[in-house]
């Protein structure tokens, strides 16, 4: 073991900050400059205030997301579309009809661009898609799987809505 003198005391800036230039000599030492008791506690009191403050302004604790509830409402929203909707209408195609995808400018064309029109046609269906509301009818127009129930479908069109401006990026379900 290597005893360094307090000529290496200028060295122990190394462990705390990357101004030093260390040879490859240093950088190849088995063992850390020992810092003394009065270096240490002069770090502490210089970094400590300003290290909690960083700290504090990054937390959770003080700085929640805008909303945590429409975080949550749009995995939701993309577990049911993943469910119900993306056998076709993955990543905002339309492999039944190209022309009435869910891009912006294809549901604007289509007079589908707002959230009240894409809840519209998701409850009571449209063309070839069916509806998926709980009370749809005429019957030939309505899905023969599951029904959604009406916050479902709201959840839905929010997230269609979110995903038309953002240009459908993967939207992780876990």
């Amino acid at each position: 073991m290597r005893l360094h003198s307090s000529s290496a005391s200028a060295r122990c800036c190394n462990l705390f900050c990357s101004s030093h230039k260390a040879n490859a000599r240093e950088s190849e030492w088995k063992f850390q400059v020992p810092v003394k008791h009065k270096d240490l506690e002069f770090l502490i009191k210089r970094f400590a205030a300003p290290l909690t403050a960083v700290l504090l302004a990054v937390s959770p604790i003080c700085n929640p997301p805008e909303s945590l509830g429409q975080t949550l409402d749009i995995q939701r929203g993309a577990t049911l579309f993943n469910r119900a909707c993306i056998g076709c209408h993955d990543t905002g195609g339309n492999i039944i009809q190209p022309g009435a995808t869910l891009f912006p400018s294809d549901l604007q064309r289509n007079g589908v661009d707002t959230e009240e029109e894409i809840y519209r046609v998701t409850y009571f269906g449209k063309g070839r898609m069916p509806g998926f509301g709980e009370k749809c009818t005429p019957r030939g127009q309505c899905t023969f799987g599951p029904r959604l129930q009406d916050e479902e479908i709201k959840l839905l069109s929010e997230f269609v809505k979110l995903q038309a401006g953002l240009g459908w990026p993967n939207v992780s379900t876990d």
